[in-house]
């Protein structure tokens, strides 16, 4: 429970499929997390005689540095977010817990809206047209 209770929004998975011993753990923030404490949980010896303790390594990759990705695919505050398609903003929405939701809507009627991490600063409002990849929000790491 305390593991969990340290760890809460840190992401860890294995690099891949073939190399399970290589963990990734991010995006995460440098503030809150100076150490990183996760379980590991050993093979038993009992329900297998092949398995041997200490006998491979475990790599930690951290992900701290520019332009981070979620692994829910979601960019993290250290990017600029893009329009997803040209149209007008028709709302730009405060969230309670930080960050913001922009909808679009393009020459369709079709209305998107794009997820805004909190921290980024939003450089469009409702009324304006923007073309496809265009900046919704200024570049944090200028």
């Amino acid at each position: 429970e305390e593991v969990k209770k340290k760890n809460k929004g840190v992401y860890i998975s294995p690099y891949s499929t073939k190399a399970e011993n290589i963990l990734v753990v991010g995006p995460i923030a440098g503030d809150k997390h100076q150490e990183i404490i996760f379980p590991v949980v050993t093979p038993d010896p009992a329900t297998d005689s092949t398995m041997a303790f200490i006998k491979y390594p475990i790599y930690v990759g951290a992900n701290r540095g520019r332009g981070q990705v979620n692994p829910t695919g979601d960019k993290t505050n250290n990017n600029v977010i893009l329009a997803s398609s040209s149209g007008q903003v028709t709302n730009v929405e405060t969230l309670e817990k930080g960050g913001f939701n922009i909808t679009i809507q393009d020459t369709s009627g079709n209305a998107q809206t794009q997820a805004v991490p909190k921290g980024l600063e939003v450089l469009v409002k409702a009324g304006v047209v923007v073309k496809a990849d265009q900046p919704l929000t200024n570049n944090p790491n200028v």
